[in-house]
């Protein structure tokens, strides 16, 4: 049976460029221990499976998978999930993700999610002296681990890159939970711009929790 994934792509600029790829799947045409297998197969950075809600329903359950392994929680699928299920008027407060609760909205004509910094992966930040310094680092230092390369780029706003290589990430183009965690690092509220263009904003709070949040634009559909 044809599976069919809609792609979006999530932390565009605002003209719709860039962004990172998000394959977007109803969990229910898909057993849970062939999710795994199909992420791979389609090799986006994460691939989402959603329990399509009902009507009325203020929550959700999600399941998030890189080609090589299964996330707790990401940025950028439980942003791109939100907005997908809001255009398909399917709108929930909550996505329940193996982390925990993830409360999402709308402001601004952005999408955004709550997380707890904890609920990310640990990243080792490389620090750079300017943005020329991140975009010159080669994808191919990194063998192993979490790498988020950044730089002030201005006043609240930094430019990075993230490598991922052991969770099948060479490089990734836009990636939400490492803004999350930079974003608890620096202590402060940010505008960051990843890969080749991406745009990510955070909000920081003292209270342990931090907003991330962006722009999605619809890619295509396709089958598996």
């Amino acid at each position: 049976m044809s599976i069919e994934v809609d792609v979006v792509r999530v932390f565009t600029d605002a003209n719709g460029h860039h962004g990172n790829a998000l394959g977007i799947v109803d969990a229910a045409l898909v057993p849970a221990d062939r999710r795994q297998g199909l992420a791979a197969e389609l090799g986006f950075s994460e691939t989402i499976f959603v329990e399509l809600p009902g009507p009325g329903a203020a929550s959700t359950r999600a399941q998030i998978f890189t080609p090589a392994t299964e996330l707790p929680f990401a940025g950028h699928p439980t942003v791109g999930l939100s907005w997908w299920l809001r255009e398909r008027g399917a709108a929930v407060d909550v996505l329940e993700v193996p982390a925990g609760p993830v409360t999402t909205y709308v402001d601004h004509g952005m999408t955004w999610v709550r997380a707890k910094p904890d609920w990310a992966p640990e990243f080792t930040l490389h620090p750079k002296p300017d943005s020329a310094a991140v975009v010159s680092t080669r994808a191919d230092s990194f063998d192993s681990g979490h790498h988020y390369v950044w730089a002030w780029a201005g006043e609240g706003a930094i430019r990075s890159r993230m490598f991922a290589p052991l969770m099948g990430i060479p490089e990734d183009e836009a990636t939400g939970a490492a803004a999350v965690r930079i974003t608890e690092h620096l202590r402060r509220s940010l505008h960051i711009t990843q890969g080749r263009g991406s745009q990510i904003y955070t909000v920081y709070s003292k209270d342990g929790w931090v907003d991330v949040g962006g722009r999605v634009h619809p890619d295509r559909t396709l089958s598996a």
